[in-house]
């Protein structure tokens, strides 16, 4: 007679829920990207926008992608996934499209930087927009380890 093994444990890595989100590569990167992406909002909005051109499509990139990056977030937590590999695949397409944008922001934020360099309130302002610059690059950045990371899990 033939024993029969038992059926394999899955071999696919879970995807976190709850708490587990904060403490797991690359879903730990999401909540530094709002932070991170908030500032640039936040940063950008104090400059008055002096170059809306320029300084709109930042501001409307770094505000959309706070929000979706929240639901995602939001999603993660609530375990709103239930452990399907299709979140994976809309993580990594959402991550790395979301990098493409924000890294057009963040050359179009340091174009403002340098133009504001010898504007009418020149300090402040360009003050203001290297540190939106920076933390746009930043945001960049995270959104590029979080898109690549899910790859290396």
């Amino acid at each position: 007679m033939a024993s029969v093994c038992p059926p394999a444990a899955s071999t696919q890595p879970t995807l976190p829920s709850g708490p587990a989100v904060f403490k797991t590569v690359p879903y730990a990167f999401i909540l530094p990207e709002i932070l991170c992406g908030t500032w640039v909002w936040i940063l950008v909005a104090a400059t008055s926008v002096s170059f809306p051109l320029l300084q709109g499509w930042v501001m409307y990139v770094s505000l959309s992608s706070c929000l979706v990056s929240l639901l995602l977030l939001l999603s993660y937590l609530f375990g709103f996934h239930r452990n399907s590999e299709n979140w994976k695949v809309l993580d990594s397409l959402y991550h790395g499209a979301t990098a493409i944008l924000y890294m057009s922001a963040a050359v179009l934020q340091a174009n403002a930087t340098i133009r504001s360099e010898f504007g009418p309130n020149s300090p402040l302002y360009y003050q203001l927009n290297c540190a939106a610059s920076f933390f746009a690059f930043i945001t960049t950045f995270l959104y590029i380890l979080h898109a690549f990371s899910i790859y290396y899990q």
